[in-house]
């Protein structure tokens, strides 16, 4: 076992056309080169393991099996090559994501990855070493019930969302460079998955529609809020005799601009009333459409809606528990998939996210809701650094700097305030060496 270890995830290098486009590739090479360089002299045992979908295997659909290998081999040969230098001196351990699942099943990738000093695992998790305690890893794809490898290591055993991603994201990859920006290959930074439509009708909006039906939409949607006042004063007035809110005061001295804002104002009503019409007949059709669906369990039951609204990470909250109660020795429990990185504390234990290193996509919503919320792209490159230090556990945290790309259209950067930052994560976190053997006699206790 090592002494120390670097921990990452989430690469999904490598897809159909456009995805082939490794936006971080000079970053990750750089960071190879740097632990070639800290470990030259052989004083220190260290361990770099991805883990899982450090390849984007499924969404390879132009070549099947082994060829995917070699058509990765050929776009990237500065990064297996950096893979062999660096592996000479950091054992490099690779276990399959959902992504890369394909690792899983085939005994001959083993001997392809060990060409370049990787050591492929095929397993759902390791168990590693450090300070008389062990760190659990895993990729997380097993709590996720779209990504559950349900025979693992069987080829055709397939979860729903390699469905998606052989017929979603490979047919994006192929068509993104026919859009205006550009933005399919991006598909892949979108989190969660059922954020996908609301991402599209976005670039749509601001990418793919023709300019002139934008620009004429835009002062519809903008004063979308102000005719709903303007509507509930009608009614209010009609009601009461009260006009709460009396715009022409204000309109009237703006001549022609006043007339067509309030022409605008009196359109957006109309489509109101003419949308509360259609809308309670499209109701009870909906609602009849989705329990035809449930009955054939085409869309999730009521308690199953439960379970999906439930925080993102909470269930992986629960895996590290289940793992931490199984045994005290555990102290780490690491995993990645959803591409938040976090650091989370349970009773003096710590769970540990890698993310992702791919573009990250934070929906930012918009002044006027009628208008699509925007997603702000940015880069979080980071790693976990478990090591001793002083006789402690210890997890460092880093973060590789990347500009964040300025792709945004000056609309979307209009209408969009700054994106929330991201948690904050500590440097450093030391484990205390009670950590496990609390937590153990209290819940025997």
């Amino acid at each position: 076992m090592a002494s120390e270890y670097y921990l990452v995830s989430d690469l999904h290098i490598g897809g159909d056309e456009q995805l082939r486009h490794c936006e971080f590739e000079a970053e990750f090479l750089e960071f190879l080169r740097d632990l070639e360089a800290e470990y030259t002299d052989g004083e220190e045992d260290a361990e770099l393991v991805v883990l899982g979908d450090a390849f984007g295997l499924w969404e390879f659909t132009e070549v099947d099996g082994l060829a995917k290998f070699d058509v990765l081999v050929e776009t990237y040969p500065d990064l297996f090559e950096q893979l062999r230098a660096t592996g000479e001196h950091v054992r490099i351990t690779l276990i399959p994501g959902n992504h890369d699942y394909e690792l899983a099943c085939y005994p001959e990738y083993l001997d392809r990855l060990a060409e370049y000093n990787v050591t492929l695992e095929q397993e759902l998790h390791l168990v590693r070493h450090l300070d008389g305690r062990k760190i659990w890893i895993e990729h997380g794809m097993q709590q996720d019930p779209n990504n559950r490898i349900p025979d693992f290591g069987n080829p055709y055993a397939n979860p729903p969302g390699y469905f998606v991603n052989r017929n979603v994201t490979s047919t994006a990859g192929r068509l993104s460079k026919r859009g205006r920006y550009n933005w399919l290959k991006d598909i892949q930074s979108v989190q969660p998955m059922t954020e996908i439509p609301r991402w599209m009708a976005s670039n749509y909006f601001y990418r793919e529609m023709n300019p002139w039906l934008r620009y004429a939409a835009l002062p519809f949607l903008v004063t979308f809020y102000v005719s709903l006042l303007v509507l509930a004063s009608d009614v209010l007035a009609e009601l009461t005799g009260i006009r709460a809110l009396e715009l022409e005061t204000y309109l009237t001295p703006l001549g022609v601009v006043g007339e067509a804002v309030n022409a605008i104002i009196a359109i957006n009503i109309l489509f109101v009333l003419l949308s509360l019409v259609f809308a309670i007949p499209l109701y009870f059709y909906y609602r009849d459409v989705r329990k035809t669906l449930r009955r054939f369990r085409v869309v999730p039951d009521e308690e199953e809606e439960l379970v999906e609204d439930e925080g993102p990470d909470d269930r992986y909250l629960d895996a590290a528990r289940a793992v931490f109660a199984d045994d005290p020795d555990v102290v780490a429990f690491v995993y990645g998939h959803t591409h938040r990185a976090s650091l989370t504390e349970l009773d003096g234990r710590y769970v540990l996210n890698t993310g992702t290193w791919l573009k990250i996509l934070q929906r930012v919503e918009t002044p006027f809701t009628p208008l699509p919320g925007v997603y702000r792209p940015s880069f979080r490159l980071n790693y976990f650094h478990l090591h001793e230090a002083d006789g402690e556990f210890v997890v460092d945290y880093h973060v590789v700097p990347k500009a964040n790309p300025r792709e945004l259209s000056w609309l979307e950067r209009l209408f969009s305030v700054r994106a929330r930052p991201f948690d904050p994560i500590p440097e450093r976190t030391v484990v205390d060496r009670a950590a496990g053997v609390e937590s153990a006699t209290a819940e025997s206790e």
